[in-house]
């Protein structure tokens, strides 16, 4: 009796694994998330204060590209089997101006790149053309002092900047409640769109904005 139960167990589990294994393959997904990074706040965290590329002073960054993340409806694939070859180091170090180091381009591509059907060169073209479509609000780039402020301020002022998007399209996160991203769905085409559920995880209440430095 054990064992056909552990039997019917392996054979009900195959499918999901067959699934899982389906939702990772390069191309397939159903939009965007670009996630952009609050970089004062990732500077000030410890691992942050080791990234001389992007945190060395002077360098006085705002938002920087964390990532371009193919999504599904429910989930999304991630570390997926591509025949794109990888990118050269010169080809993520041409990423620092966007994303704050090169070291991060390259994580990027690995995690999420791969999953994009794309290859490297146009993966990284597409991350550009995604971040210039998205208007940062010059109130919060040009802050000159920290402040602390309710989450949905920093929503509203992406809202006001950018018309075309909506308030399901958008995403403030934080942690230790400093803003740590702000995360902008869109379409295959680069078009705002609403999220799907598991990808707002808005931040609630009053958060801090450390200034660039």
């Amino acid at each position: 009796m054990r064992f056909l139960l552990l039997a019917a167990a392996l054979l009900c589990a195959a499918p999901a694994d067959a699934q899982d294994r389906k939702r990772d393959r390069a191309g397939e997904f159903d939009y965007y998330v670009l996630s952009l990074s609050w970089s004062p706040s990732w500077c000030a965290q410890e691992k942050g204060r080791d990234d001389a590329g992007q945190c060395d002073p002077g360098r006085a960054l705002g938002f920087t590209v964390h990532g371009l993340w193919p999504q599904h409806e429910q989930g999304w694939p991630s570390d997926c089997r591509t025949d794109a070859r990888d990118p050269s180091r010169r080809e993520t170090r041409q990423m620092a101006d966007l994303m704050g180091s090169g070291g991060l381009a390259w994580y990027q591509w690995k995690k999420h790149g791969r999953c994009s059907g794309l290859s490297a060169h146009d993966y990284f073209a597409t991350m550009r053309e995604a971040a210039e479509r998205v208007h940062l609000p010059d109130v919060l780039q040009r802050l000159s002092r920290d402040v602390t402020l309710p989450a949905d301020v920093v929503e509203a002022a992406f809202l006001e900047t950018n018309p075309a998007m909506t308030r399901d399209g958008i995403t403030v996160t934080c942690r230790d409640r400093a803003l740590q991203e702000v995360r902008i769905c869109l379409t295959r085409d680069l078009e705002p769109r609403a999220c799907a559920p598991d990808s707002r995880r808005d931040c609630r209440g009053s958060i801090q904005m450390p200034a660039p430095r």
